[in-house]
């Protein structure tokens, strides 16, 4: 214990071993300082002011043009007196960073790294010496009672000061750690005031790795992204069985290409269902809403007279031109599925009903209606030409991916820059404080309702063409679950207002490789719903447990 103590520096011991350096580079930044003062200073200073007199109300047109003139006068000759300096200024710099470099770590630094941790294998002698002084204590006091309420007191007296314990040694524990974390600091501080605050990019990254260190907590890291791990173990599990089982490869460039490729209708779908949980809702009704826009879609675009009826008549769009046809499946797909989806928020801002129940209407009218219009006749194939106008492939790229490239950028734009997507944000985190600050809660839940829905039918007019039509009233059956999941697995809450486009991008993309996976393995799709179940329940768990412990 007393070579610890040796090694622990105090307050006093490290102001001293800083002292030297902070002298010397003192020096230099005192003669950089001066070096400033009529060229970097002025330079700032005067633009300042110019920007000033220019929103400046009380000036007239003419005062400000002669204010500004002459500040501009006086900048003219402060970047001549700056550019003349920058040689000398740069050389300083370098002066002082390369005695930074030379002396720093090896004088000071290193010195206080290997004080914390002797202050910290001291901290945790003098933790377990404590506990055992507590329960010899307790044991002492346990052994003269016998009155049962007296045991139990004992006891919660016992365990009050174990909890005081602890709380003193974590305290003392995070001191030390700000001490070592101020002491890595200080050096970029010194600078940071020798360049303005300008750091190389190894400067930059040595200083994010350092707050990561300092920052990271295990706890936290493992609520934000246990579930990231374990499926990546599953997938990693997966591709070490695929070649055994089934002799194939799961890590191949055609895999990957076709895990992107049926991800990509299902992020339209996720985005969709990520708007209102981000409200503090969900959508059941997503499945629905694909097999309802897989029946229009190919009825629009079906070669010839449809093999299927809607509502006992037959159509035939053939007459129409192949662009004609693709257009106007879409425009019939959105409206449906944004009205359905529209009404759902109606009913959920205007009457407060819970979008499980509003959504949970819709999916069962759109199911009886599609199924009772179509009697359960599948419509065949859509023209084989239109995949390839619209979807082709470029070698062996599936330009599909293309279209859900476009919408992340769109959606991320919507949710990060528009006032649309702050107001989802603030709904989501507390409606009622929301509408104290002024938003339409009602509106916001409709708009968010309504791109849903645009969403669901521009997604599943995507799916049509890569499946070639197949369109069937009970197409999309369980998809609601795969949005769902990707969602929450994504980091989207269902506490509302928290979550990230590309975390929603994340969840699909897993969500979509491990679904593949899986069916490469030959496990039956039914079986398949149990992973989906599983994986909702362990996110909305973890999901869960972060809010408990914020609130």
């Amino acid at each position: 214990m007393a070579s610890e103590n040796a090694k622990i520096l105090s307050v006093q011991d490290e102001q001293r071993l800083l002292a030297p350096i902070d002298e010397h580079v003192g020096k230099i930044q005192e003669k950089i300082n001066a070096l400033r003062v009529d060229g970097t200073d002025k330079v700032t200073a005067l633009t300042n002011h110019i920007a000033i007199v220019k929103e400046n109300a009380n000036y007239t047109k003419d005062e400000k043009a002669a204010k500004i003139a002459k500040d501009k006068e006086e900048l003219a000759k402060a970047k001549a007196v700056e550019e003349k300096n920058s040689a000398e200024i740069k050389s300083l710099i370098n002066e002082a960073v390369q005695y930074l470099d030379a002396h720093y770590d090896a004088e000071y630094y290193s010195k206080v790294v290997a004080s914390c941790a002797a202050q910290k294998e001291a901290e945790n002698h003098r933790y377990d010496d404590e506990l055992a002084g507590l329960k010899k204590q307790y044991e002492a006091e346990l052994a003269k009672l016998k009155d049962q309420g007296e045991i139990k007191d004992e006891k919660y007296v016992y365990k009050n000061r174990l909890f005081d314990a602890k709380l003193k040694h974590e305290a003392t524990l995070q001191e030390i750690k700000d001490r070592r974390h101020d002491a890595y600091a200080y050096r970029y501080h010194l600078i940071d005031l020798l360049r303005l605050s300008k750091f190389t990019f190894a400067e930059k990254q040595k200083q994010s790795w350092e707050n990561y260190k300092y920052t990271f907590n295990t706890k936290q890291f493992l609520l934000a992204n246990g579930l990231y791990i374990v499926i990546v173990c599953v997938f990693v599990l997966l591709c070490i069985l695929a070649p055994i089982v089934k002799h194939t490869q799961l890590l191949t460039m055609t895999n990957v290409l076709n895990i992107l490729q049926a991800a990509s209708p299902r992020m339209f779908l996720a985005l969709g269902v990520g708007g209102l949980i981000l409200l503090g809702g969900t959508d059941l009704s997503v499945g629905r809403m694909v097999g309802t826009s897989m029946v229009l879609c190919t009825m629009i675009m079906h070669k010839g007279i449809n093999t299927g009826s809607l509502f006992g008549h037959v159509f035939d769009f053939s007459g129409l031109p192949v662009g004609v046809r693709i257009v106007l499946a879409l425009l019939v797909c959105c409206c449906v599925t944004t009205l359905f989806a529209s009404i759902a928020g109606f009913f959920t801002a205007r009457f407060k009903i819970h979008p499980f129940i509003s959504t949970m209407a819709n999916m069962l009218i759109m199911f009886g209606l599609m199924t009772y219009a179509t009697k359960g006749v599948s419509f065949g194939a859509i023209e084989s030409e239109i995949p390839n106008m619209m979807i082709p492939k470029i070698g062996k790229f599936p330009t599909i991916i293309l279209w859900a490239v476009a919408v992340i950028l769109i959606m991320y734009f919507v949710w990060n820059k528009t006032t649309l997507g702050k107001n989802m944000y603030a709904v989501g985190g507390n409606a009622e404080a929301a509408a104290v600050s002024g938003i339409s809660v009602f509106w916001v839940t409709i708009a968010a309702f309504a791109i849903a829905g645009i969403l669901y039918g521009f997604g599943a007019w995507l799916e049509c063409m890569r499946m070639v039509g197949s369109g069937s009233a009970s197409y999309g059956q369980g998809w609601e679950t795969d949005a769902i999941a990707a969602c929450v697995v994504g980091g989207i809450s269902f506490s509302g207002g928290i979550g990230k486009i590309q975390g929603i991008v994340v969840g699909v993309l897993i969500f979509t490789a491990l679904t593949y996976s899986l069916t490469i393995l030959g496990v039956d799709t039914n079986l398949q719903f149990i992973f989906s179940g599983i994986i909702i329940l362990s996110a909305v768990t973890i999901d869960c447990l972060k809010y408990v412990q914020k609130k």
